[in-house]
């Protein structure tokens, strides 16, 4: 009878932790990668293709930690009747969602330019594209030191 309880209490013991290593891998982030970033820019923008040029892409060469790290796209553009952008999309190659952002620009905007905090999972690449009125795509990326990186603890809390 010793036996049973014994075995009992090992096949609990057995199963509760096979439970937490489920769970812990469960929880485990899934990160960005190239391919992953290129199926996310060719959701958004199709196969057409792409010019470097065109977009000023400010963030810090080094971020001590990933929870805010700004950021400031510019696109030079007239936006005129004729030639404007009509978004701008960020990505980021290692974070657990390659998209961060897209920002759409409507006929009275004066200048395509905004800024704001974005979270970093770690060292990464931040690929920033611009859609212009004439169908053109231009895009800008700058590689970002994270030291400590944010996303990573996010899915854990949430």
């Amino acid at each position: 009878m010793t036996d049973q309880n014994d075995s009992a209490a090992w096949s609990r013991r057995g199963v509760l932790a096979g439970l937490g290593a489920g769970v812990m891998l469960l929880a485990m982030p899934v990160r960005a990668d190239d391919v992953s970033v290129a199926q996310a820019i060719t959701d958004t923008f199709g196969t057409t293709p792409r010019q470097d040029g065109k977009i000023t892409l400010k963030l810090p060469p080094l971020a001590e930690t990933g929870n805010t790290v700004p950021l400031t796209v510019t696109v030079d553009s007239p936006m005129s009747d004729t030639e404007r952008v009509k978004r701008v999309v960020v990505f980021a190659n290692r974070n657990p969602r390659p998209l961060i952002a897209i920002m759409t620009f409507g006929p009275r905007a004066a200048t395509a330019e905004f800024s704001t905090n974005m979270r970093l999972s770690g060292t990464q690449d931040v690929i920033a594209m611009a859609e212009l009125s004439d169908g053109s795509i231009w895009q800008a990326q700058v590689r970002v030191l994270v030291t400590v990186g944010a996303c990573d603890t996010l899915q854990l809390r949430y």
